[in-house]
């Protein structure tokens, strides 16, 4: 078990690291309320491949998981045996309110694969996934996202957002995306995402 999260954190390194000199794809959005802390984005509709992983609390050993089978699929293992450009955040969605631990890792979908993407080879169990246009809140947080911290980023957003949601409002689930490279020691950039039902503000509806 120990060697093969070896392997799947090889992968993602790179997964990260290939793409040098490239301009790294990334989902569209706009900037429509800041505050200290974080901001509310809204983003236009979002395609993504997803894997879901089961039976761990683990966010960095599904994380893992998750993105080595959608590596498999973005390296060729899909009915046209197609290879996709590198793109940024892989995002790992928690579902707290799950009896069962449920992860759920996405690889964004460039422009020119968005529509009609090429099909998983089924072994892989990824499906496609598509949002759409949707406001989050955005909590930005640096260095490596681990099980001992993600926990403490997403209080802290919840903190912030107190004063906005509806009182006694349940959030089940968050989404921590990550932009850099494992290699990356410096300068790295994580963020946790929140869906933002009935937060009123200029050009954000409510989800």
């Amino acid at each position: 078990m120990k060697g093969k999260l070896l392997i799947n954190f090889a992968l993602i390194i790179c997964f990260f690291c290939c793409s040098s000199g490239r301009v790294i794809e990334s989902p569209h959005y706009k900037v429509i309320h800041v505050e200290s802390d974080f901001e509310i984005r809204q983003y236009k509709q979002v395609s993504w491949m997803s894997a879901l992983v089961q039976g761990t609390a683990s966010f960095e050993k599904s994380t893992q998981q998750g993105f080595h089978r959608l590596y498999q699929y973005i390296h060729g293992a899909n009915s046209n045996s197609s290879h996709f450009l590198i793109t940024s955040p892989v995002t790992t969605t928690i579902m707290a309110s799950k009896r069962q631990p449920e992860h759920l890792i996405r690889y964004y979908l460039p422009n020119g694969n968005a529509e009609n993407p090429p099909l998983p080879d089924s072994e892989l169990n990824v499906q496609f996934e598509k949002w759409r246009s949707n406001c989050l809140a955005v909590r930005r947080f640096p260095g490596f996202a681990k099980d001992d911290n993600i926990n403490k980023e997403i209080d802290a957003l919840k903190s912030s957002l107190s004063k906005y949601l509806p009182e006694g409002a349940a959030i089940s689930e968050y989404t921590i995306a990550q932009y850099n490279s494992s290699r990356r020691l410096l300068g790295r950039l994580n963020e946790v995402w929140l869906d933002v039902s009935g937060f009123t503000a200029e050009g954000c509806q409510p989800l």
